[in-house]
């Protein structure tokens, strides 16, 4: 029971590494699967925020893979470092991520309110979103993570017993849903409102978690420096 199922993790981090790729750019299948001609990028900005929240997950896991089949002192060693430099960075590209989205959320507002040329930009360049192909982005995401959930608990119980890691998963994947109750409840003209919405939203957690992931990285990296010193 202690060793690390391979074929089960592979799928596992395959079905993972899918998903970020979807959400970084989906394919122009999306669209031909409903009937769009327009566009193919993956339209909106939440899910491609949702990456940020799948890289991170796709990072832990790894290092707890490693913590299996490795020493838990070596990879102790290389992840506090790692992670220092990796969370610092990303945590500055996330802030950016989130003025971004608020920037882009303000100007979508104060066009669609200023009547009636504001109004009229807005509808030209916001009031048409890509729901059809949004939903089925979200719908092969949601597959993809549940798969993924499944195969990495078969690969090595010990997964489950990462609180941290738990939460992270079920942030990803209630953002997931959260990210199509924002597409399907508002009017049309609304939805690229509610998509910015979601993204800050996204980008937000994003920034908050890797917040701590730096802090405990700094204690970890101090913890490991006195070690070494004094081995």
């Amino acid at each position: 029971m202690d060793r690390l199922r391979i074929p089960f993790f592979a799928v596992a981090m395959l079905a993972l590494g899918l998903a970020i790729l979807t959400e970084l750019a989906a394919a122009d299948l999306f669209l031909l699967l409903t009937g769009g001609r327009e566009n193919p990028e993956t339209p909106g900005l939440a899910i491609h925020y949702l990456a940020m929240l799948d890289g991170l997950l796709f990072y832990t896991v790894s290092f707890m893979a490693l913590g299996i089949v490795v020493p838990r002192s070596v990879v102790g060693r290389v992840q506090g470092i790692t992670t220092l430099v990796l969370s610092f960075f990303s945590l500055l590209a996330s802030i950016l991520l989130v003025m971004l989205a608020f920037g882009l959320l303000i100007l979508m507002v104060s066009l669609l309110v200023a009547v009636p040329f504001g109004t009229i930009a807005y509808m030209a360049a916001w009031g048409h979103f890509a729901t059809g192909a949004a939903g089925m982005t979200l719908l092969i995401l949601m597959v993809l993570k549940v798969v993924f959930c499944i195969c990495l608990v078969l690969a090595h119980q010990r997964f489950l017993q990462n609180k941290g890691l738990i939460i992270l998963t079920a942030v990803s994947m209630g953002l997931t849903w959260v990210v199509a109750f924002l597409h399907a409840f508002p009017p049309g003209f609304l939805v690229s409102i509610a998509d910015a919405i979601g993204a800050l939203v996204i980008g937000i957690v994003g920034a908050i978690w890797l917040l701590i992931l730096l802090i405990g990285s700094i204690f970890a990296t101090i913890t490991s420096l006195r070690t070494a010193r004094f081995s």
